[in-house]
């Protein structure tokens, strides 16, 4: 299950984005956002949240 990002808690800070090891992040509208084909569920994106706005 790919994690989701929950837009009211995403500050737009990107530092999910450099984590994600198949780049399956990307910035939409200044929030975070999760390609679902892409994602392999790591969990990298989680512990990079400071704001905990990603979950699986």
């Amino acid at each position: 299950m790919p994690a989701k990002v929950d837009d009211s808690k995403c500050v737009g800070c990107e530092s999910c984005v450099g984590e994600c090891p198949v780049n399956a992040i990307s910035m939409v509208d200044g929030k975070a956002s999760v390609n679902a084909d892409e994602c392999i569920d790591c969990g990298a994106c989680v512990g990079a949240c400071p704001t905990e706005a990603i979950a699986q």
